[in-house]
């Protein structure tokens, strides 16, 4: 009979996720802020994020940060 204890248990995987801030909307001074939520592969990239997504308050593509 086999075992199937390596299907209960859970994975210990390397994605984690982050959050994405825009830099150009905490410049711009306008009221809020826009963040997103991505996961990403801690192992191949130990560098902080930085992806261009859309801005709904500025209307407009904009760069985006990690920030945890």
């Amino acid at each position: 009979m086999r075992s199937i204890f390596g299907k209960i248990m859970a994975k210990k995987g390397n994605r984690i996720q982050v959050i994405m801030e825009c830099t150009e909307h905490k410049n711009s001074g306008v009221p809020g802020t826009s963040r997103y939520i991505t996961t990403k592969n801690r192992k191949n990239t130990t560098t902080r994020l930085e992806l261009k997504k859309y801005n709904p308050v500025l209307k407009k593509v904009t760069l985006h940060k990690e920030i945890k």
